[in-house]
């Protein structure tokens, strides 16, 4: 997948939160986002993830298809992009192994993953079932 910017901004109200970002992030390549708080990585994660829309430009997803790129519709964005970040919030009421057969049902793991793999790869095999605050 390729996620490209064109003159992307954001804007709220008056301020311009960011403005005529043109870059393009490749999937297998590694990006660090940095700056102050308040900075706006935040808001840039959530535009290019398409949890909010941006004010001005573009934001294409290119998806694999053999040997070309084919754009993916804006609103079908979230079938191949996930934000995890530590302020959003988890229902305090679901164990783990409630939440992924949850947000299963909406957006499908990767074929060789199961509820089970992924509890395993994120060390938490023994609290799965618990009721647990992450």
């Amino acid at each position: 997948m390729k996620i490209s910017l064109i003159n992307a901004g954001k804007r709220f109200n008056r301020d311009w939160i960011f403005r005529k970002i043109n870059y393009e992030f490749i999937s297998g390549k590694s990006y660090a986002i940095t700056g102050p708080n308040g900075s706006g990585k935040s808001t840039l994660l959530q535009v290019i993830g398409g949890a909010i829309a941006q004010s001005e430009g573009e934001v294409n997803y290119h998806t694999n298809s053999s040997s070309t790129h084919e754009v993916a519709a804006t609103d079908h964005a979230f079938r191949y992009i996930s934000i995890a970040a530590p302020y959003l919030e988890l229902v305090d009421e679901m164990t783990l192994t409630e939440f992924l057969e949850f947000h299963k049902k909406f957006k499908p793991f990767l074929a060789q993953l199961t509820t089970d793999k992924i509890i395993a790869l994120i060390g938490l095999e023994n609290a799965a079932d618990k009721q647990i605050r992450y």
